[in-house]
C-alpha cells in the first residue's frame, strides 16, 4: 500500500511558545478513490522542529499495516535528517552530532524510527509557502492548533530542545 504523508509543523514565537502540526494522508484505494485524513494538535510551549517532527510521528503512528511512504515536508530539518543520513550518524554515535553535542529532540527521533519500523519511507522536501496544495493545507492546519484552546503539553518542549 503506496501512501503519502504531508507535514508541517508551527510554532508561536519559537521557540518557548505554542505551537501546533498538520498532518495529511493520501492514500489511493484499489478502485482509484482516494482516501484523505487530516491530524493536527497544537501544544502549549514547544519549539518549531518539535512540531514538523509530530507531524510525521503522527502520520506514521496513523499507519494500521506496513506502508510505502513518501513523506513531503517543508522541514529540511526532518528530510535532511534522513536523506544526508544524519540520523543514522546520530544513532550510531549514540544520539551525539558529530561535534559531540546530544543531538536535539531525541525523543521524538526515538518516536519516530518506531514508527516507521514496519514501513518503508522515502523524505521529499517542498518549499513551504510556496502554493504546493498539501503543505498549505498542513500549515493551515498547524497554525490553527497552535493558536487553538485545549492545548496540549509537550512533555520535552518546555526544554527548548
Amino acid at each position: 500500500m503506496k501512501v503519502t504523508l504531508y507535514s508541517d509543523g508551527s510554532a508561536r514565537g519559537n521557540p518557548n511558545g505554542p505551537g501546533g502540526y498538520g498532518c495529511v494522508l493520501h492514500y489511493t484505494d484499489s478502485k482509484g478513490e482516494l482516501h484523505v485524513r487530516e491530524y493536527s494538535a497544537g501544544y502549549k510551549q514547544t519549539t518549531n522542529n518539535r512540531m514538523e517532527l509530530m507531524g510525521v510521528i503522527t502520520g506514521f503512528e496513523a499507519l494500521t499495516k506496513p506502508c510505502e511512504v513518501t513523506v513531503v515536508s517543508d522541514s529540511k530539518y526532518v528530510t535532511d535528517a534522513f536523506n544526508q543520513k544524519w540520523i543514522d550518524s546520530w544513532v550510531r554515535n549514540n544520539w551525539r552530532t558529530a561535534g559531540k553535542k546530544d543531538v536535539k529532540n531525541i525523543d521524538l527521533w526515538q518516536r519516530l524510527l518506531e514508527a516507521m519500523k514496519p514501513h518503508t519511507a522515502e523524505f521529499i522536501w517542498v518549499k513551504g509557502h510556496a502554493g504546493h496544495p498539501e503543505n498549505e493545507r498542513c500549515d493551515e492546519l498547524a497554525t490553527k492548533a497552535a493558536d487553538g484552546d485545549n492545548l496540549l503539553d509537550d512533555a520535552n518542549g518546555a526544554m527548548l530542545q
